[in-house]
């Protein structure tokens, strides 16, 4: 079920009602929100909703045995259940193919070939790479000794397959989601009105800016060798604010769903196209990932308290992993890369950590002078590492590399025949809408003035509708991963 579609929209007040207004108990809210999310859920495909279960089941039971273990090595034990099991059912559907079609290459590269009949073809569950880190984490944690398991299979349940996040995330933590779940839950109204506002925000930044430059993307990626460098920049550029606004707009919806039903979220995006360094900007991408990796595989692995050598080493896994967990294929591995050789020269001049304020160009002439071009050039490398992100191969994306050198230049006409100046115009005053709400990533209509808030209701449903194209394919880009 999508968030942008007819049925979302018929399906959230329903359940909405009977949580706020038929059900008192949190036991009772709890098991509608189960049931609810596994209908969110097998509104794609039932059957995948096994996989899910067994997750589920897999994490309850480990966590409790974790916790009630005496010894050290039992503990061990059980968590490598828990993760082989878990990344196992996770490696089987996301990266068999993947596998099995990159061993064939090889063995192709010396001249043998093979057609073996044990190749499947397997489909890949929505949302698997999401929930199977949910509730991974459960498990680790409390190995780590940071959590306590629970004995409410229902509420532990509800935070594994908790509908707003199910898909896409944000990746929770179970430290933040499961007390929520598990505690009595109070109707209030200042909560229920920023819920609202961040599901009109997302919806738009889906809609009115990724789902009206998705055409165009399109059209410039698949017909790249026909196109002018002009044209293949601005394909770049924009297929930067198409998965922007695509999945920081899910997560604004799925934050924004959350709170309707008086659940509070981790942030996952911080406005991160004004980074001022590689750094800096995956503190402020997909927060929610970059932390868990940080959390779980950095730190174990040393972090950077070990030899340089070592910690260069981790730098490199962490983007590397990160890359693939993107998806099955060579173009994710190199775009990963491409972020390590970024990020490890901020790592050896120790500048990694520079900023971590809220950027503020505009403070004085000589903030605007001295940060302006580092916002730009570290936009510039992110899009240059869109392009390895939205090929389909790695040829295609040295391809599109070289059309873009040639320095040659064209207009674009619209595959729809739309006026281009419209998609500039708008994309103009979203970065700039952005960068005076840049300080609350969690409230972005929250004006003080009323009329202000209101006029930005109606501007925004306004573009919505005036942007919406029935013929453009409405799923969110980050299901694939």
């Amino acid at each position: 079920m999508l968030f942008n579609s007819l049925d979302f929209f018929i399906f959230l007040p329903i359940v909405y009602i009977c949580y706020w207004a038929f059900l008192r108990k949190t036991g009772q809210r709890n098991v509608l929100l189960v049931i609810s999310s596994y209908i969110f859920y097998g509104w794609w495909d039932y059957r995948f909703l096994s996989l899910i279960l067994i997750s589920t089941l897999i994490d309850f039971f480990v966590g409790q045995a974790v916790y009630n273990s005496n010894s050290v090595s039992k503990k061990r034990l059980f968590v490598s259940i828990s993760v082989c099991l878990n990344l196992g059912i996770l490696g089987f559907f996301k990266y068999f193919n993947f596998f099995v079609d990159s061993f064939l290459d090889s063995i192709r590269f010396f001249g043998i070939q093979m057609e073996p009949s044990w190749t499947l073809n397997v489909i890949l569950p929505v949302g698997i790479s999401f929930y199977t880190f949910q509730t991974l984490s459960y498990t680790l944690d409390i190995y780590r000794g940071k959590l306590q398991p629970t004995h409410n299979f229902i509420s532990f349940a509800a935070f594994v397959a908790f509908f707003p996040q199910l898909v896409a995330g944000p990746i929770e933590r179970a430290s933040n989601l499961l007390p929520q779940i598990s505690r009595t839950r109070v109707f209030r109204y200042n909560q229920q009105v920023e819920g609202l506002r961040l599901m009109l925000w997302g919806l738009f930044k889906k809609v009115a800016i990724a789902d009206s430059l998705a055409p165009i993307v399109d059209d410039i990626f698949l017909n790249h060798a026909a196109y002018p460098s002009s044209t293949l920049l601005l394909g770049a550029i924009f297929f930067g604010f198409q998965i922007y606004g695509d999945f920081s707009g899910y997560s604004d919806i799925a934050i924004g769903t959350a709170k309707l039903f008086g659940i509070e979220l981790m942030s996952n995006f911080k406005f991160p196209y004004f980074s001022r360094d590689i750094a800096e900007f995956w503190r402020r991408w997909h927060i929610s990932l970059s932390t868990w990796f940080r959390d779980y595989l950095y730190i174990p692995l040393g972090g950077s308290r070990v030899k340089k050598i070592l910690t260069i080493r981790n730098v490199f896994i962490i983007f590397l992993v990160s890359g693939l967990w993107h998806g099955a294929n060579w173009t994710f591995v190199v775009w990963g890369l491409l972020h390590a050789v970024l990020f490890l020269p901020l790592f050896f001049l120790k500048s990694n950590r520079r900023y971590l304020d809220t950027p503020n160009v505009l403070n004085s002439v000589h903030t605007f002078f001295s940060e302006v071009p580092r916002i730009l050039w570290t936009f510039a490398m992110v899009t240059f590492g869109w392009i390895f992100f939205r090929s389909e191969s790695l040829g295609e994306a040295v391809h599109y590399f070289q059309g873009m050198f040639d320095f040659s230049w064209d207009s674009y006409l619209h595959p729809r025949g739309y006026r281009m100046i419209d998609y500039f115009i708008l994309l103009i005053c979203f970065v700039l809408f952005e960068y005076f709400i840049r300080k609350d990533e969690r409230n972005p209509l929250g004006f003080s003035h009323r009329s202000i808030r209101w006029a930005s209701y109606c501007l925004l449903m306004f573009l919505i509708i005036l942007f919406y194209d029935d013929g453009v394919d409405r799923s969110f880009i980050y299901f694939q991963f």
